[in-house]
């Protein structure tokens, strides 16, 4: 009898079970659904992770920071978030970082402070408190080595030891992490010839203030400061246009010390050979974010924009189809600079000169190139632009832009008309 009943029992458990997967799976694959068909077109999908939690919202916030607040994460005021909180939300979909402020134990030789903060680099936690850290320094993130100081990370900077070295004449103050003398000339690649002096043992060993001295016998030298460029990372932003720029991190020159062996001939260098170069300053990564909307499109796509845009400024569906009848037998839509001209009109000359003066990073962009040709048609051509408002024919339009705007050699104007007859076709 016991038996028969704790079967009835495991039975009816096993059926509430089944039954609750059923409800949940019903439950989630109708939200997943509405979130698949039912997305306003204004909506923004925004992926947040916290602190290894992953949370996804559908908002029409303005900003990453509204965003979040619409997701009732909690923020305090030294947490960080990529992208920023004021960061214009523009694109459909957005992965969003969140970084939480934390304890953290700065050792710097005697130095120990504990602050807080959610910057996750040494360069980034040090730059936060003002400390200046070399290009020659080590700084690790580890735990804190010493429990009485309570836990957490441990930031730890090792410093490189600052000497001064006199290069074939000139004098540097570099620093250096190498323990002798000799091993610092390999760490700076300083190779040293058989007519090469040095003033000092390479085992001596390294200590603060240590000056070195190099010099070279039997040879005219000559030893200058030259500047070492910074490289640029380029971010690409396909929901900004081509003439944006923004520096988002400014990149910093760096300096050298380049020694050269010269020969001279009647008092006129007629050689320079660099014998080392030293960096004594590093260079810093400029990072820039810039516009690339635009820049990739295809001819087709270049198609619909010029349709758009021209019935924008005013003119009938006719009119419109008379004028890319014309672009599609100048070059296809293509935005490219050819041996035959620049772009959808083709341009040569000196209206080429001139776009190119107008745009200089973007002219061949299916925008500045349409822009360009408003700005023809509102201006010198002006003549051009009325004359095709003001007629209701299809091969009028077509012939006016062949004749007055395009002037061309060989103009096949049977085939711009076939061509304005397709466009307006597939655009009614």
């Amino acid at each position: 009898m016991n038996i028969t009943v704790a079967k009835s029992k495991n039975n009816i458990i096993a059926l509430i079970v089944f039954v609750s997967i059923l409800v949940f799976s019903f439950l989630f694959f109708n939200q997943v659904s509405a979130i698949d068909n039912n997305t306003p077109g204004d909506k923004h999908l925004i992926t947040i992770y916290d602190r290894g939690v992953e949370k996804v919202v559908l908002t029409d916030a303005k900003n990453i920071g509204d965003a979040i607040r619409e997701a009732d994460i909690d923020l305090e005021d030294k947490d960080r978030v990529e992208p920023a909180r004021n960061e214009e939300i523009i694109a459909p979909e957005y992965q969003v970082n969140i970084y939480r402020a934390r304890p953290v134990l700065i050792v710097d030789g005697v130095l120990r402070q504990r602050v807080i903060t959610a910057y996750q680099t040494p360069e980034q936690i040090a730059k936060s408190v003002g400390i200046d850290l070399y290009a020659e320094d080590i700084a690790t993130i580890g735990r804190v080595d010493n429990i009485t100081e309570g836990f957490g990370e441990q930031l730890t900077i090792t410093r490189a030891t600052p000497i001064k070295l006199t290069l074939y004449g000139t004098t540097s103050d570099i620093r250096t992490q190498s323990k002798t003398v000799g091993d610092m000339l390999k760490e700076k690649s300083i190779k040293l010839s058989s007519a090469d002096k040095i003033d000092s043992d390479l085992n001596k060993p390294i200590s603060e203030g240590l000056s070195v001295k190099v010099w070279r016998e039997g040879q005219q030298t000559i030893t200058v400061k030259e500047p070492v460029d910074f490289d640029v990372e380029k971010i690409e932003d396909a929901n900004r246009s081509v003439d944006y720029r923004f520096v988002k991190t400014a990149g910093e020159k760096g300096e050298k010390v380049v020694t050269y062996k010269i020969t001279i001939i009647d008092g006129a260098e007629v050689s320079r050979q660099e014998i080392t170069s030293l960096v004594t300053k590093q260079s810093k990564k400029q990072v820039e974010v810039v516009g690339a909307m635009g820049k990739y499109n295809t001819p087709s796509e270049n198609e619909s924009i010029t349709w758009s845009y021209l019935r924008a400024q005013g003119f009938s569906k006719i009119q419109t189809a008379g004028i890319m009848g014309n672009l599609m037998q100048e070059h296809g839509f293509n935005t490219t600079d050819t041996p035959g001209g620049l772009g959808i009109v083709q341009w040569t000359a000196g209206r080429r000169t001139n776009l190119i003066q107008r745009y200089p990073s973007s002219y061949e962009t299916i925008y500045s190139q349409l822009d360009y040709l408003m700005y023809e048609l509102n201006g010198g051509y002006a003549g051009v632009r009325d004359a095709i408002k003001n007629t209701n024919s299809l091969g009028d339009a077509v012939r006016i832009f062949q004749n007055q705007f395009e002037r061309c050699g060989i103009c096949r104007e049977n085939q711009r008309i076939v061509y304005a007859q397709n466009i307006l076709a597939s655009h009614e």
